[in-house]
């Protein structure tokens, strides 16, 4: 009886090991990487931004990291809604086309409230430095991220990178 098992469920192998062979033949990569690759994925970037002497900002590009996800919601994208000092972060393609705009509230002079024993109240902050991240949902077309400061002349271009 287990020499009859074997001999049935040994066939049932070399066709199934045989199956994936070809199939990895026939497109040139494993099926298990292939449904890995198309699962949705959200891009972090970790940014620092650093108020110089003369009163410029000066923003880096601290770390990108990628996970599997999907965003729930996106994010602000009315730069019509941004006020002075708050940051336009545009990702594009390679051509320049804008793909995502999100706003990032001034991480330079963030708000924060005040508990006195009567009232609740916000003030700002004035800061030299912080740091600050954005998210997107992974997409091979977005090539760039660009990052500009409203201010009541216009918009400041402060930040450029290929990602």
């Amino acid at each position: 009886m287990k020499n009859l098992m074997i001999f049935l469920t040994l066939p049932f192998y070399f066709f199934y090991s045989f199956l994936q062979v070809k199939e990895v033949k026939d497109t040139g990569e494993n099926p298990a990487m292939r449904t890995l690759s198309k699962s949705p994925q959200i891009v972090y970037l970790f940014f620092k931004v650093e108020k110089t002497n003369s009163g410029v900002e000066k923003i880096t590009l601290q770390e990108k990291k990628i996970t599997e996800g999907k965003l729930k919601s996106v994010p602000n994208s009315d730069e019509n809604n941004g006020q002075n000092g708050d940051f336009i972060v545009s990702f594009t393609n390679a051509n320049g086309k804008e793909i995502i705009k999100q706003i990032v509230e001034d991480p330079l002079n963030p708000s924060r409230e005040v508990y006195d024993r009567d009232q609740i109240s916000r003030n700002k902050i004035s800061l030299q430095n912080a740091e600050f991240s954005v998210r997107y949902s992974h997409s091979d077309e977005i090539q760039m991220v660009k990052i500009q400061k409203i201010s009541e002349t216009g918009k400041q271009l402060l930040f450029t990178q290929k990602l």
